[in-house]
């Protein structure tokens, strides 16, 4: 997943070997998302998916949820959140020091930009994806956010059905859910990381159930001549948001909720406020 990532698991003393076994399932399930949707690996489903652009394809029903999922944000968003604009990386380089591309430079990629162009579709318990010829689908976007999601919740349906009583807390770069209060009736601690420094946190938050993502520019950004451009894509045009938040935190029911609202409020620019104030969810903001 790029990031550091960790489980906490708390469970009795005396069952204290099963935590073993449930941490087992949530990283044999993290890498399973990762090797299937990753596009640095080989024969995998990201490969096959790019290997037959332009006419039907099967897709099995995680791909097919996903996609909808995805389809959910871009509709929120109009438009904004996109996930056919990974290739956009292709000219942008968010290593802090790299020169911005030119308009020629996006103006080519553009047209192979635009969730509407693909189709999707589902007929019984066939799932089919059309996606045009010269187009992307990259799902870095939400992939870390889903393995959270699945990690968790195997891990529960272990632990229930062992019929041990356990509380856990996955954690994958900072995006993270937990299945509720520690069997102490303590909530989990969680410390929101400050832009631009790791010393100190910026809030620390009791967590006592469900997910909390947060998305911003602290690490991936590029700076020349003064200017900072921040690695938040507006996909119709192809240049950064302009004075999006710099970072922003959300709390959801799921850590795939919290990281669709907190980035679609970082694509609302200097509406990210308002946009966030409209979905009645617990957020922590830094603005520019």
């Amino acid at each position: 997943m790029a990031s550091d990532c960790e489980l906490l698991i708390d469970l009795p003393e005396e069952r204290i070997g099963f935590a073993k076994h449930l941490a087992d399932i949530a990283v044999r399930e993290v890498w399973r998302i990762e090797q299937k949707y990753s596009r640095y690996q080989d024969s995998n489903t990201f490969t096959r998916i790019h290997q037959q652009t332009g006419r039907w394809q099967n897709i099995d029903e995680e791909t097919y949820r996903l996609l909808a999922f995805a389809d959910q944000g871009w509709q929120i968003s109009d438009g904004l959140f996109d996930l056919t604009s990974g290739v956009l990386r292709s000219v942008w380089s968010f290593d802090g020091k790299s020169q911005p591309p030119s308009q020629a430079d996006l103006d080519q990629l553009l047209p192979r930009i635009g969730w509407f162009k693909l189709d999707y579709r589902k007929t019984g318990d066939k799932a089919e994806l059309l996606l045009p010829e010269d187009m992307e689908l990259d799902f870095g976007g939400i992939g870390k956010e889903y393995a959270v999601d699945r990690a968790l919740g195997l891990m529960l349906a272990e632990a229930q059905a062992d019929e041990t009583p356990v509380s856990a807390l996955v954690n994958l770069g900072g995006d993270m859910a937990c299945s509720g209060l520690r069997l102490s009736e303590e909530s989990w601690k969680v410390a929101i990381e400050r832009p631009d420094t790791e010393k100190n946190s910026l809030a620390l938050l009791s967590l006592s159930g469900g997910g909390l993502a947060t998305s911003g520019d602290s690490r991936r950004f590029l700076l020349k001549d003064g200017v900072r451009y921040s690695h938040v894509l507006n996909p119709k045009t192809g240049w950064p948001v302009d004075n999006a938040p710099r970072s922003v935190t959300v709390a959801a029911p799921s850590c795939a909720q919290s990281g669709l609202i907190a980035t679609l409020a970082l694509l609302q620019g200097p509406h990210a406020e308002d946009f966030l104030k409209s979905t009645g969810l617990r957020y922590w903001l830094v603005s520019n």
